[in-house]
């Protein structure tokens, strides 16, 4: 995932510009109440992230049947490209042109419900509706006593490894704990010259250093938002980490370049193991068949406790929408048994519906259909088998991604060897709570 350049100034400017969308927005709304009534308009602009064309087909089925159960209503389809979604949702919340659905990662979601930006959908959800879905996805779409979003697919990402560097190293399988994994980074790195795994410590990229420690046993904040990291466990995680890199037994470039990099080592053999989804097995077919050949998949690693992470992609509604019951009943029919399941299939993804992923888990217990896709459909069985004891390890909580920031650029000094792994987790600490006083007193 690449972010856009300028998006730390656009994120400084999320207060004022919601401000000024959101005082608009009720300008708009009390000239409305006294101007002539008039017939309404009839459509709902929805806004989802990088499916087109792929999934154009799709999308167009799914609207095509909603509208035909609600003659009159239209749904204005767009797509948007992962890397400027952000951008563009807050110029549109500024000039008043939000749209009235849109499809959002959990992090910048949680910052824009925190801003006022997003509707509290349990004054317009129907009773009961969270019971069609898993109870941790939904609950991980509320932020106090309101429920921002709206749950749709999901990816839990598992285990790929690379059996003939495993062989190599003297192993038979990849870890499953994290405690094990620099005894066996170093006769990865001793037997093959190659490196066991890389995890990003870019501030803006991946998360999954972050969740890692979390299943270290690290409680990132306390109940009022303040840090809570620097302790035991949370020295012993920036300790691991800082170790694992100065005795070079990760990539160097895990300090400059993001999770692409992860693929792109992995698909040279030079990497024994990338933790990732399913899918990903198609593309390594593709680019790479030589490793894809050696290529099989296991759970992924977590800490004592077993849990694993899962990332889920939510839809909301911007407070400025003007039609939000149409939306959040666009959504529910989006996001419903039949609709997750038949996009799980062609997205290979998780539901987060209950009844679909029961589906999808009885779907794929029956034989691949043709013997190349065996690996891939075995990487999916484990990855649904793998929900069973996942969560969202991170929580989406107003200013996450400001705490990966802080968090993974003092770890970047302790490994570069600029601070003690100690001292830079209590300057991590000192620059949290200055943030979090100065937003939450």
């Amino acid at each position: 995932m690449i972010r856009p350049p300028g998006l730390p100034l656009l994120r400084r400017a999320l207060p004022l510009l919601l401000a000024l969308g959101l005082a608009g927005c009720a300008a708009m709304s009390s000239r409305r109440a006294t101007a002539p009534t008039g017939p309404p308009q009839r459509e709902i602009s929805v806004w989802t992230l990088d499916l087109a064309p792929r999934f154009n087909p799709y999308m167009r089925r799914v609207i095509g049947a909603w509208e035909a159960r609600h003659p009159g209503v239209k749904v204005r389809w767009t797509d948007v490209p992962w890397s400027s979604v952000e951008r563009k949702l807050l110029a549109a919340v500024y000039a008043r042109t939000a749209p009235d659905l849109v499809n959002l990662n959990p992090p910048f979601a949680a910052n824009l419900a925190s801003k006022g930006g997003l509707l509290d959908l349990d004054a317009v959800l129907p009773p009961a509706a969270s019971v069609a879905y898993l109870p941790s996805i939904w609950n991980a779409g509320r932020q106090g006593d309101q429920q921002f979003a709206i749950p749709w697919y999901l990816t839990a990402r598992v285990t790929m490894a690379n059996s003939a560097l495993l062989r190599q190293a003297g192993y038979g399988a990849p870890p499953r704990r994290w405690e094990e994994v620099p005894a066996y980074a170093e006769a990865v790195k001793r037997r093959t010259g190659r490196y066991a795994l890389f995890v990003t410590v870019v501030p803006d990229d991946s998360a999954e250093l972050m969740e890692s420690m979390v299943q270290m046993g690290v409680q990132l904040l306390d109940g009022r938002r303040r840090a809570a990291f620097n302790s035991a466990a949370g020295r012993r995680a920036f300790a691991f980490w800082s170790d694992l890199y100065r005795r070079g037994l990760l990539p160097r470039e895990v300090v400059s370049q993001g999770y692409r990099r992860a693929i792109e080592l992995y698909q040279a053999g030079d990497l024994a193991q990338v933790a990732t989804g399913p899918d990903f097995l198609r593309n390594l077919q593709t680019n790479a068949p030589g490793i894809a050949a050696s290529t099989r998949p296991y759970a992924p690693l977590s800490g004592a406790g077993g849990e694993a992470n899962v990332a889920v992609m939510n839809l909301v509604v911007p407070r400025q929408s003007r039609h939000a019951p149409e939306a959040v009943d666009f959504a529910l029919f989006l996001t419903d048994a039949g609709n997750q399941l038949a996009f799980a299939q062609e997205a290979r993804v998780l539901p987060s519906s209950r009844q679909a992923l029961q589906q999808l888990e009885q779907q794929l217990a029956a034989p691949a259909a043709e013997p190349g896709q065996a690996m891939v459909q075995d990487a999916r069985r484990l990855s649904v088998r793998t929900l069973a004891q996942a969560r969202v390890l991170v929580p989406a909580t107003p200013g996450v991604k400001r705490l990966q920031a802080i968090l993974y650029t003092q770890l970047q000094r302790a490994m570069l060897g600029e601070i003690a792994s100690d001292r830079a987790l209590a300057q991590a600490e000192l620059e949290w709570n200055r943030y979090a006083e100065a937003r939450w007193p």
